[in-house]
This record gives C-alpha cells, structure tokens and sequence, in this order.
C-alpha cells in the first residue's frame, strides 16, 4: 500500500499522530488487542497504522495483512449487489419481495393487544426491496430482550442455526418468511436480517449462489483477493482473534483466530454479516464508492446509481431512534446532522460499521475515506470509532 504525504493532500502531519496516540490508549488500558486505522483523500492514502496485537495468545502483531470478520460492514456490498441488477433492469426497488421469494407473500403483523396478548394482522401491503434495503421492512435480528418479536428470531433462527450449522441460505430465508413482522412495511426503521434476505434475492435473480456473483462481479473487479465468507487453510495465519470483556471487565478472547467458525466455509452465505475482509480489500470498495463507482478503470455502478444510493432514502417521518441525526441510504447510514452526530464530518458521510467494531465512512464533500479495523465485541460500546472520526478531522488543516 502506497502511503502519501499528508501535507499534499491537506493534512497535517503532526496533528495526525494524535490517532496513533488515541488508539494506543485503548490498547494500553487493555480494553483493545490490536487496531488498524486509514485515512485517505482524493485517491491517496495519507495515515495507516497498525497497532497492537492480532492475537494475543500467540503474540501475533496486528500486520496491515491481517483479515478481519467484517459482519455487517458487509451489508454495503450486499446491497451493491443489489443495485448492479437494479442497473440491469432485473428488479426494482418497487418490487414487492415476494415477485422473488414467494414465501414472503400474505406476511402477517404483530400487534400488541393489550399487556400481554397480541394479534396477527395483514401486512397492508407488501415488503419490498427499498423497505429490505433501509431496514424498514419489518424484520428484525433478535437482539432486544425484551421484544416477542425478537424471541422468535432468537428460537427459530438464531436457535436452529446453532443447532444446525449447516443449514444453506435458502432454509434460512423459508425459517424468516415464516415469521411475523414487527411493524407494517415502511413505517419505521429496525434493524435486521433484511440484507441477509436481499443476498437470497440476488442469488435468485442471477442465477448465482452469493459467494460467486460477488467474486465475478465485486471481488475480482476491484482485486478484492482477501475477502470471502470464510478464511482458506493458506490465509489462517493472517485471521485475527476476537476480543471482549470477562465478567470482571478484563480481556478475554471470544474466537481464537485458530478455532474459528470463519475457517469454514459456511452454509449460509450471510449477506448481512457474513464477510471476512482486509483494510486494503474495503478501501478499495469504499474508494469505489467514493469515486462514484469506478476505480482503477473498472466501473461497477453508474456514478448517478452511487449518488441515489447516498442519499437518505427512509420514508417521510420515519427516523432512527437510536441515531436521528442520521438517514439511510440504500445499504448504509447518511449524516443528516453533524453537530446532532457530536463527531466532525460532512452532511452526507456515509457508511456502516461491522458487530466486532469495524467501521468505514466515505465523505463525498471532502473526498475523505476513514476505515477502523479491530476485532472487539459487543460493538460500540467502546468510543474508539468516535475518538477516530475525531482525530482524523482534527489532522484536516487545508
């Protein structure tokens, strides 16, 4: 990886070093194993360092090789994927889901009925792919304890998978249609297996199991050569551990990188979550976006495709409850408020960060890309993506 002078592309050099020193906190107090951070501007990469450990019980350094679980940061490029048949004419984001996938055809609501009793009533109309592609389709992932909703999608999801490791993405997708939605489509934002249904409707569309459409038509475009569903025995090596907190706050590793489900090549092909990736790998998807779907002489998408993907496509009067100052846009969240955001950036930054506190964003204002990589669980809890986006702007002096 190329690394440029910062100064030539409006940094400065001095202010950037209070990244490496903010990181190095959170390693220091040891709350973090290892982290990497990237910034660029205007197509050049002017801060990356890497820091820490990639595994701690074998006193593995944290290399800018090292291949990480991406989770959900792989919901954009899922959703790229979507928009590539969106180009072609193959659906539309009016489409209703069950025109691909009859089984999500006559979805039923649930309607809380008084303190502990609930209906079942008719979606009044049905899910379709914009509502899968901003999370307001009614789906869920099961992660609110106190949701019925969510204790289904915990049993006979989440339950059935641990229980049945093998099950494809095709099983998966029927076990979701088979459940209730946790509000009518299109009237409110929530989280969910949305992407996971979306990467079953590319593979139904194409003709094309997942894994393969993205290497013939992301991967391999872009020489993404390191990202997979899963780590192959010659990469091993370079897979990082996970890290979390035991019960009395200290360190402790949740998925040594020699044991871990992601040597394995999965059943389901997670659309949503299921990506192993690099720092180079995801700068060159987030600078294909940035550049409005071209990069290095291979255009993915349209550069009018990229901008209707940015802006904020949640219906009037729906907002994110846990974060209103941003919208979201086809595959990823959008600034709508910087300073309701309380971090430095640009109206319009976009992105998505990942369960294990991956995080990127593109800011089309400044032509800024910032990428964290680490493997730390639950996801932001800590503020270190908060103490990057900080400290990246702070360094931004033209």
């Amino acid at each position: 990886m190329n690394i440029t002078t910062p100064e030539s592309v409006g940094f400065s050099t001095d202010r950037l070093q209070r990244i490496g020193a903010a990181m190095q906190r959170y390693i220091d107090r040891d709350q973090i194993a290892g982290i990497i951070t990237l910034g660029a501007r205007h197509g050049e990469v002017f801060h990356c360092l890497s820091q820490g450990m990639a595994d701690r019980d074998s006193n593995r350094a944290m290399d800018l090789d090292a291949i990480f679980r991406i989770y959900s940061m792989s919901k954009p490029i899922t959703s790229t994927a979507v928009m590539m048949l969106f180009e072609e004419g193959l659906l539309r984001l009016t489409d209703p889901l069950y025109a691909f996938l009859p089984a999500f055809k006559d979805m039923r609501v649930y309607q809380p009925r008084g303190i502990a009793d609930y209906d079942l009533v008719p979606a009044v109309r049905p899910i379709t792919i914009r509502d899968l592609l901003t999370h307001t389709a009614g789906l869920s992932y099961g992660f609110d304890q106190a949701s019925f909703i969510d204790e289904l999608y915990r049993r006979q999801i989440w339950g059935r998978l641990e229980k049945d490791p093998g099950m494809d993405t095709a099983q998966v997708i029927q076990e979701i249609a088979k459940l209730p939605l946790a509000h009518q489509p299109g009237t409110a934002y929530r989280y969910s297996m949305a992407t996971d249904v979306l990467g079953h409707v590319v593979e139904v569309v194409s003709g094309k199991p997942l894994d393969v459409f993205m290497h013939e038509r992301i991967f391999d475009p872009l020489r993404m050569q390191d990202t997979d569903f899963y780590v192959p025995e010659a990469k091993a090596p370079r897979l990082t551990s996970v890290y979390g907190p035991d019960e009395h706050g200290n360190m402790k590793c949740i998925d040594a990188a020699a044991t871990s489900n992601f040597l394995r090549k999965p059943g389901l092909l997670s659309g949503g979550g299921g990506l192993t990736s690099t720092t180079g790998d995801y700068l060159r998807f987030a600078q294909m976006l940035l550049n409005r779907g071209v990069l290095d002489g291979e255009r993915l998408l349209g550069r009018k495709t990229v901008d209707f993907m940015l802006e904020n496509h949640l219906p009037t009067g729906v907002v994110r409850a846990d974060e209103p100052f941003t919208g979201f846009g086809l595959g990823g969240a959008m600034i709508r408020d910087v300073a309701g955001s309380q971090m430095m950036g640009s109206v319009g930054d976009w992105g998505w960060g990942g369960a294990a506190n991956t995080w990127f964003w593109i800011d089309s204002q400044e032509q800024v890309i910032g990428l964290i990589m680490m493997q730390y669980q639950p996801a932001f809890v800590l503020p270190v993506t908060q103490d990057f986006k900080n400290t990246l702007y702070q360094a931004l002096v033209d």
